[in-house]
């Protein structure tokens, strides 16, 4: 069969100040019709890079310096613009990681997906609509004819995916690119664009290029497998064949940096040390020798060559046979018994948050938003609790309101049995420094007009603790708890990567020396390898300060990594509490289960056989949820009782509780109702 697209030797550069960048060196990928390629790798290797050239969508300082681009025998690299303009969008389409930047925000939704097939085959007003709303009927689109005269900031960000997938097919591409087409979504809706595009590869013999940095994506989508480092190929081989002998060290450290729920037991988390190489330099031996273990003078000296077989090429001197044994790091005796024996420390009783929905010219009250209903639980010293559930079920909102920064319509928090939060006690600030929080997005949180000194000792400053030079020393103390060196106080947060941020606003969360700390998706945007660098670093911190944790997540595999207790949310509510092993080894509630099958997990073949098993539908609007129990709309169990009665707590174990009428496993006893 011949290739869809054969990429061969491709060479990019990028034009600078001072020199030419090399971001892609000598790179080769061919994908044949109907086949799906994962390309996986860290940020900055090259992956997005290789997936704009082949849509002649580079920067303007960036070129095709050689190499070859043939998509069905034409070669890309050699049109121009305006010859280029027929095939892009026509041939090959692409999916980018943020679909909001990508969107017209002024345009309505039918009208940008129609926008192709007008350009491309000359299609009438009506005929676009017509076909808008059959592609959109295609990626399984709620309420698609509603959509089409819909706004992209009127839909959530599952649903403006699913836009960029339908305005990607409008006009029947041979391939498909989808670079990071799931980074920021929840792990439901990742399923099911990830379903989508699956399906609609098959049906329509279209090849896909798969960009991503999961590893757990890579196994349950893809065909074959390239593993890119410092722009180039690293190692390549069919996706079985890769999970199950993977040759290149690189290749087993990114699978090794994955949380996995498929282990028996939680492990230390194998991250790769330091930094992808500069490309900006010049580059002498392997590329990855300075990050890998089983680096020898010669690896600091010659580049090693592809090697290996055509089925499963490698580039390395010293070949690795699998993928890395576990360092399983149990709890000592000393830890277990600390944690059963500490005292509580936090409670929140009967949590309410209401947010009032306003219209009119005069914005009076026409509704309210039920972003948190009752929620109970409470976490002991040196414990980790974990928050899981879609975006807009309340897991923010609850972290808002523990730390103080949110106010709740009802219910209280207490902190070392004192209520440091209610509808009638506003928090004082000296109350609040034992109870931090780390936001979710760092650069957005650090004042970017502030050296990392200012942005570390302003809480010290603000409380009035110690001296100027006693400050200057305790900002230097947190910058080497989280890893970087004393002299980054100097600099600004844009001087830092991504992951560096992140420790810095952890260390501007530990400042105060708090006992809990509120970690609101604290490594959802970041690598494997610096996720894992994060968590156990979060972990190392906990052990040697006593901290308490509330992880927000939804990403299930950190959050087992980390908790020793788990809430799961839906819409406002708890509908499963207990210890981590035990809701994620025996769920009780079929949210619980489908959140757990959405999860990607770096096996081939256990990923293949969960297709299908996730939770499917939109979650329902907050503003008027469902009567009954607020899942039953999207629960293949639900029956007419769920519609006109509340669910009841029942346990299934000394420490698991979840509220459903037809739980999937037997309760041990009856406790109260839910209200």
């Amino acid at each position: 069969m011949a290739s869809l697209l054969s990429v061969k030797n491709l060479q990019v550069k990028f034009a600078t100040r001072k020199s030419f960048v090399t971001a892609v060196d000598d790179f080769s990928l061919n994908i044949d019709p109907g086949e799906c390629v994962g390309l996986v790798g860290e940020s900055g290797c090259g992956k997005t890079t290789s997936g704009l050239a082949v849509m002649r969508l580079l920067p303007g300082n960036g070129h095709i310096a050689s190499g070859t681009i043939e998509l069905e025998g034409v070669d890309l690299s050699t049109l121009s613009e305006k010859e280029m303009q027929h095939h892009r969008g026509r041939s090959v389409a692409l999916i980018p990681q943020d679909p909001m930047s990508s969107l017209n925000p002024t345009m309505k939704i039918g009208r940008q997906i129609g926008e192709g097939l007008r350009i491309h085959n000359g299609a009438s007003d009506e005929e676009a609509r017509k076909r808008s709303l059959e592609v959109l009927d295609m990626v399984e689109m709620p309420r698609p004819a509603e959509r089409l005269d819909q706004y992209p900031f009127e839909l959530s960000g599952g649903l403006r995916q699913r836009v960029i997938i339908a305005m990607g097919l409008v006009c029947e591409p041979k391939l498909l690119i989808a670079d990071e087409p799931t980074t920021a979504l929840d792990v439901t809706i990742q399923a099911q664009i990830l379903d989508i595009i699956d399906s609609l590869r098959k049906e329509l013999k279209m090849g896909v290029l798969l960009i991503t940095h999961d590893m757990g994506v890579i196994a349950g989508r893809a065909d074959r497998v390239v593993v890119m480092y410092g722009g180039k190929k690293a190692e390549e081989a069919t996706t079985i064949d890769l999970f199950r002998s993977m040759r290149h060290p690189y290749s087993q450290a990114l699978l090794a940096s994955m949380p996995n729920l498929e282990n028996a037991t939680k492990h230390e988390l194998a991250s790769i040390a330091g930094l992808p190489p500069d490309l900006s330099k010049e580059i002498v031996g392997c590329r990855f020798a300075p990050r890998c273990r089983f680096a020898t003078d010669e690896c600091r000296a010659v580049e090693p060559e592809l090697t290996g077989t055509a089925d499963h090429e490698y580039r390395c001197f010293h070949p690795v046979d699998g993928p890395q044994a576990l360092v399983v790091r149990t709890e000592t005796r000393a830890e277990v018994a600390a944690k059963v024996g500490s005292k509580e420390l936090l409670r929140v009783e009967g949590l309410t948050k209401e947010f009032a929905v306003k219209a009119g010219l005069i914005r009076h009250k026409v509704g309210a938003i039920h972003a948190v209903s009752n929620v109970t639980f409470s976490i002991n010293e040196g414990e980790t609790f974990g928050l899981v559930g879609e975006s807009g079920c309340g897991k923010t909102t609850i972290g808002r309101m523990v730390v103080g920064l949110e106010l709740p319509t009802s219910g209280s928090v207490l902190f070392d049995d004192k209520v440091v939060s209610s509808n009638k006690h506003k928090p004082k600030r000296a109350e609040r420094r034992e109870r931090q929080m780390m936001f979710q997005d760092p650069y957005s949180s650090l004042n970017p007009r502030m050296k990392v000194s200012e942005i570390l000792g302003e809480p010290l400053l603000v409380q009035g603790d110690g001296t100027r030079a006693q400050r200057r020393a305790r900002v230097s103390d947190l910058l080497l708890a989280v890893g970087l060196e004393p002299v980054a106080a100097d600099r600004y947060p844009h001087e830092f990567s991504g992951g560096q941020r992140q420790r810095i606003g952890f260390a501007r969360a530990l400042a105060l020396n708090p006992r809990l700390i509120v970690a609101d998706e604290p490594v959802s945007a970041l690598d494997v390898s610096i996720q894992a660098q994060i968590l156990n670093l979060m972990k190392e911190l906990q052990r040697e300060h006593n901290l308490s944790y509330i992880m927000v997540s939804h990403d299930l595999a950190v959050v087992y990594y980390m908790a020793d207790t788990i809430g799961v949310m839906y819409l406002g509510k708890i509908v499963e509490i207990g210890d981590a092993e035990s809701v994620f080894r025996h769920p009780a509630h079929p949210y619980t289960q489908g959140l757990l099958n959405a999860v990607p997990v770096p096996d081939p073949v256990e990923a293949r056989a969960r297709h299908g098993k996730q939770v499917t539908g939109e979650l329902p609007s907050a503003v008027n949820p469902p009567s009954g129990c607020r899942f039953r709309t999207r629960c293949e169990y639900a029956q007419d009782i769920c519609a006109n009665e509340e669910p009841m707590y029942t346990d299934f174990g000394a420490n698991q509780r979840a509220a459903c009428h037809f739980p999937l496993q037997t309760p041990v006893a009856i406790g109260a109702r839910v209200r």
